[in-house]
């Protein structure tokens, strides 16, 4: 141990002459601690959040989306799919057709997005974790065509899950003008018949706008027979994303969950940015204590630097002293403050103690979200030795020229 060491160590626990030394020294210590605790809370939270974003749209977003880098359908007369069902980093490959309807139930009408997809649709996704009602989830017989509405699109329409009525299914004929005496003749109609199902992901952008239904029946509507808009894909357990890709080259694009949700998690991660950037404000105001601290140590033990360079030691050999005075006190905070915020983490993970609202079912989730992401303490401890280090070398700045 050297004597630089030894002398900081026995500065910091020793009973200093002036009690307010002392006093500010632990005030640095506990400011370092919360700031550093609020960054941890802070950051887990906002892991939560996005860790909960990410599984509701398990339930509709496939593990993979494949569309073509250029246009807008697949022609499934040709080998993609094929080769897709193939290969071994695939488990199960479903193709899909998407496009903007207008559903009318009695009076009620609104534009709809249908979903229409493959038989083995519930094997690639987890869909059937949300589905509700009383029904079996087959999408067509024979020319009789079923579909799963979500929750909010049965609200508007004023549709019970098993509703009697057929929901009628109008889309524009393509290449025709509407003609104004009959508007009717110029769409393409189909009827699509109550399942007894509908699904709830708690998602508006789903629930309020998606209709599933069969392929077939979008394809035939729509006027793009053996077309698809997209191919959703489950991979194998030991299948890769990258392998996909190579095998399909690049006429077109995959995409994994979040990348399918880019914009929503790109704002959810600035948003954790910013208030990491907030912060780190807070703990350079605590950092400036350390320097008080430092300072007014420096003063009091001015005698004693005299007595340690009459006795050879150099500057630089004094200045460590203080500087490592600081950075005990920041290891100090940064150790508590992580320790009290991972603890308080497991707490409100395992407990929920502090919730969103009044009553339960008020919100998604009853209590705030956690997850600690060890990437994110890392950087939190990066964070407060770089910042607390730089205010420990400014308040000790003059003391090389002494």
């Amino acid at each position: 141990m050297t004597f630089e060491l030894l002398i900081s160590r026995r500065y910091l626990f020793s009973k200093k002459s002036h009690n307010a030394i002392n006093i500010v020294s632990i005030i640095s210590v506990v400011g370092v601690g919360v700031a550093t605790m609020a960054m941890v809370i802070v950051m887990s939270v906002f892991n939560g959040f996005q860790g909960l974003v990410a599984d509701l749209f398990t339930g509709f977003d496939p593990e993979l989306r494949i569309t073509p880098a250029q246009g807008s359908h697949i022609d499934l007369n040709g080998n993609t799919l094929t080769l897709l069902q193939q290969s071994e980093d695939v488990s199960v490959a479903t193709p899909i057709y998407e496009g903007q309807a207008l559903a009318i139930a009695g009076e009620q009408q609104k534009v709809v997005m249908l979903k229409g997809v493959d038989d083995n649709f519930l094997q690639q996704s987890n869909i059937s974790d949300a589905l509700y009602g009383d029904g079996d989830p087959i999408l067509h017989i024979d020319v009789i065509n079923y579909c799963i509405p979500g929750i909010g699109l049965c609200n508007q329409l004023s549709l019970a899950p098993n509703f009697s009525q057929a929901l009628n299914i109008y889309v524009p004929k393509r290449g025709e003008r509407v003609n104004m005496a009959n508007p009717r003749s110029s769409f393409n109609q189909g009827e699509l018949h109550a399942s007894g199902l509908y699904f709830n992901v708690s998602q508006s952008k789903y629930d309020s706008e998606y209709i599933l239904c069969s392929i077939d029946f979008v394809q035939n509507i729509f006027g793009h027979e053996n077309k698809a808009t997209g191919i959703e894909v489950k991979l194998s357990p030991h299948g890769r994303q990258e392998n996909i890709q190579a095998l399909l080259g690049s006429g077109f694009n995959i995409r994994n969950r979040y990348e399918q949700q880019e914009d929503i998690f790109r704002v959810m991660q600035i948003e954790k940015l910013i208030s990491y950037a907030f912060l780190c404000f807070i703990l350079l105001v605590a950092c400036l204590n350390i320097m008080g601290s430092l300072s007014m140590l420096i003063i009091e033990k001015k005698d004693d630097i005299q007595t340690i360079s009459a006795l050879g030691a150099s500057s630089w050999q004094t200045r460590r002293i203080f500087i490592l005075e600081g950075l005990f006190i920041i290891m100090g905070g940064a150790l508590i403050g992580m320790l009290l915020g991972l603890l308080l983490c497991i707490c409100q993970e395992q407990f929920g103690f502090i919730r969103m609202g009044q009553s339960e079912g008020s919100f998604i989730v009853d209590a705030y979200p956690v997850i600690v992401d060890l990437t994110d303490l890392a950087l939190i401890f990066a964070t407060v030795l770089a910042l607390g280090s730089l205010s420990v070398l400014w308040a000790t700045r003059n003391y090389s020229t002494r």
